[in-house]
């Protein structure tokens, strides 16, 4: 089910079909979670094994 389908009967139909309104919230919902998730199942980023003092600045030369 296309979101476009959806909205364009809403704009001309009052009483829109609700049961197809609960099943695209559904369908929202169910992929918040699954991106969710995602997130949670990603790896932390490591933090740099460089001595604190390089890369902190750049030198550039015209």
């Amino acid at each position: 089910m296309e979101i476009s389908n959806v909205t364009a009967g809403l704009a001309g139909d009052p009483g829109a079909d609700p049961v197809s309104l609960l099943m695209l919230r559904k369908s929202l919902d169910m992929q918040a979670q699954g991106v969710a998730a995602l997130l949670q199942a990603m790896p932390q980023p490591v933090a740099a094994s460089n001595p604190p003092h390089l890369g902190q600045s750049i030198d550039i030369k015209v």
